[in-house]
């Protein structure tokens, strides 16, 4: 019976909706992610009978088809990029984006990946590093004793050195955009890498041309809304439950015919 299987498409799906609200709802609390969310389509139909075929010699038309459905797929996990709110920290190395924009990091191998997630520290040389001591670009080290680190909206970093009573400049950190910034690839660790979808970087200046502003001490918390997860999450169980009885329903209806020919 084609039910069982149309069903068994539906509990997929909806299996692996349950997984992408799981992940959402298990980094509620991690900076600067950006949730999913589980996007569907019907399966390819077996046209019984094709709507808009001529039903007689006389050249009457069928208005109404017969159209039987093969179930649901998935199509994608969309990353809906949305702001996420910012929390004061009170760390002067906490950087929040506010508005277009991914910081720029460099991996071991030599190769970029790009974040939101401003949560950064310093190595021993005094670079700012993310928290697995991978470079912010362009680098910038800050000298030994300084004080009075400062980085204003576009990213200008300023520090006091001893001896001096005049703030000194000591870079810039960019920011980094993408024409689909939804076609990023998520790799772990709050990091994304381009890809073909994304388009190429567009390496550029905070609080100008269009890219965000960057705001010291504070960081963009997840866009994960909880109600709205927690209804989804229901939604997507009683869908799972509701073709599972499709599934149970289908297998009585077998018995049934079955034991007309016993």
């Amino acid at each position: 019976m084609r039910a069982l299987y149309t069903a068994a498409t539906g509990m997929a799906a909806q299996e692996l909706n349950v997984q992408v609200i799981s992940n959402n709802i298990a980094n509620m609390r991690t900076t600067g992610y950006k949730k999913q969310r589980a996007a569907f389509q019907d399966l390819i139909y077996d046209h019984v009978r094709r709507v808009g075929a001529q039903a007689s010699d006389q050249g009457t038309i069928v208005p109404v088809g017969v159209d039987i459905g093969g179930g649901v797929k998935t199509v994608g996990t969309p990353r809906l990029m949305t702001q996420g709110t910012l929390s004061n920290t009170g760390n002067d190395l906490d950087i929040a984006i506010r508005g277009e924009g991914f910081f720029k990091i460099q991996m071991p191998d030599g190769t970029f990946t790009y974040t939101r997630d401003g949560s950064f520290t310093t190595d021993a040389t005094g670079r700012i590093v993310t928290s697995a001591g991978n470079p912010v670009q362009p680098t910038i080290t800050i000298p030994q004793a300084a004080s009075g680190l400062t980085i204003n909206a576009q990213g200008q970093v300023t520090v006091t050195v001893p001896g001096s009573t005049t703030p000194t400049l000591l870079g810039q950190i960019g920011l980094t955009r993408f024409i689909n910034k939804t076609g990023l690839q998520p790799i772990g660790d709050n990091l994304f890498t381009e890809t073909p979808a994304s388009g190429a970087p567009q390496d550029g200046v905070a609080n100008a041309d269009g890219f965000g502003d960057m705001q010291q001490q504070n960081l963009e918390q997840a866009n994960v809304e909880v109600v709205s997860e927690i209804s989804d999450l229901i939604a997507a169980q009683r869908a799972y439950e509701m073709n599972a009885k499709v599934v149970s329903a289908a297998d009585q209806m077998l018995q049934s015919t079955s034991n007309m020919f016993r």
